[in-house]
């Protein structure tokens, strides 16, 4: 059984290579999405973690989410290594 990995961003699933994000010299990123990463930077450096919950949300919304998962998905975010580095440097 492989082990399901996620964004360390958003929490996004990285089941699909197509989503992984790319390091420097486009090697795929284990760590993170193709929405969040990419060439071995976050694609908006400057979103806190507030404004990360509020995109989550929105996006699943938008999928038609159940309001359960979608909460459990945002209880997750603070956990994830963006932000956990954010919170030990604060």
């Amino acid at each position: 059984m492989k082990l399901e990995t996620y964004c360390q961003s958003c929490g996004m699933p990285l089941d699909n290579p197509d989503l992984q994000g790319t390091e420097k010299g486009g090697i795929k990123s284990d760590e993170y999405c193709k929405y969040c990463y990419r060439n071995g930077v976050f694609t908006n450096p400057n979103m806190s973690l507030k404004e990360m919950t509020s995109l989550v949300i929105t996006q699943m919304e938008k999928m038609n989410f159940d309001s359960k998962i979608i909460d459990k998905a945002v209880s997750a975010l603070p956990n994830l290594k963006r932000w956990k580095a954010s919170a030990v440097a604060s």
